[in-house]
């Protein structure tokens, strides 16, 4: 009898760690795309965040799938996420266009720290921004309807960074017939930045109309059809996509109002798909209510 427990609580044991494994991995791609935006390597980059955020989800599912919660997985997704979706977006965007040899905006002035003072501003207002909004999530993940994300999902405001650059270089292997406009990646950051800790009402996975769908068949015919069609035309399409998602959180924000929508104060998220990272002892959104190892899953 012992033996079939010590046996059952090792196997136990080796489940957990897969979890935490896909953790690790977007944690990787994260540092991965750090270190390729110091080197100039701003296509890989970006699409290691987007590779992060697949692990994000992955590591979600597997945990819900083998059961497999706990107090470590979601403080350990928690930090991984700020250095994914929040370190690595900030150092891609300032290595891309906000540098002091990029940014020209103040060329005229007669210190070029000062033009170096905006860009590094910005992409650090950026990550800081992105922490906030991981920390308030934390202290309010049990008092809002977990079909709806406060704010822009800090997965979504990396994706979003990440899709332009993906933009400019749309025709691979082809050199951008001009740099980015310095001006209009700073205001993009900084329009992230504010959708982030906004009080904007941004459509979830978790909410009922996808996961309680009458026609789960069809669903999923078009969300294959959707990423056959991101995986050919990935490049082109991310960006306007993310685009539509930003101009989403006040149409819908709108929309609740006018219905007279408020957070559910009992409302626990359950799915690990989208999360973002709970306070302790509280789920995230898509998290376990008892938390999990290996959290993950991109808000």
């Amino acid at each position: 009898m012992s033996q079939k427990r010590k046996s059952r609580g090792k196997e136990r044991r080796a489940v957990y760690i897969l979890p935490n494994l896909f953790t690790t991995c977007s944690l990787f791609a994260g540092f991965y795309s750090m270190v390729s935006s110091i080197n100039g390597r701003f296509v890989p980059a970006a699409f290691a965040i987007f590779l992060a955020a697949v692990f994000d989800t992955l590591d979600g599912t597997v945990a819900r799938m083998t059961r497999t919660t706990s107090r470590f997985g979601v403080e350990y997704d928690s930090l991984c996420d700020l250095v994914s979706f929040g370190a690595a977006p900030a150092v891609l965007l300032y290595q891309w266009a906000l540098r002091p040899n990029v940014f020209h905006v103040l060329g005229g002035l007669s210190s070029d720290d000062k033009t170096m003072t905006i860009g590094f501003v910005a992409a650090f207002v950026f990550m800081a921004c992105g922490a906030l909004r991981l920390a308030r999530f934390n202290v309010s993940a049990g008092i809002r309807d977990p079909g709806f994300f406060q704010g822009l999902p800090i997965p979504g405001g990396a994706a979003v960074a990440a899709a332009a650059v993906l933009w400019h270089h749309r025709i691979p292997g082809a050199l951008p017939a001009q740099p980015p406009d310095p001006t209009l990646v700073l205001t993009l950051t900084l329009v992230l930045a504010f959708l982030m800790v906004s009080n904007l009402d941004y459509f979830s996975l978790k909410n009922k109309a996808v996961s309680h769908n009458r026609r789960p068949f069809e669903t999923l015919v078009l969300i294959i059809l959707l990423l056959a069609l991101l995986i050919l035309k990935g490049r082109t399409l991310l960006f306007p996509l993310g685009l539509v998602y930003l101009a989403s959180g006040p149409v819908v924000t709108v929309i609740r109002h006018r219905n007279g929508a408020q957070g559910t104060p009992d409302a626990r998220p359950e799915a690990h798909g989208d999360r973002e990272c709970a306070a302790p002892g509280a789920a995230r959104e898509g998290a376990s209510p008892a938390g999990r190892e290996g959290t993950g899953g991109g808000e």
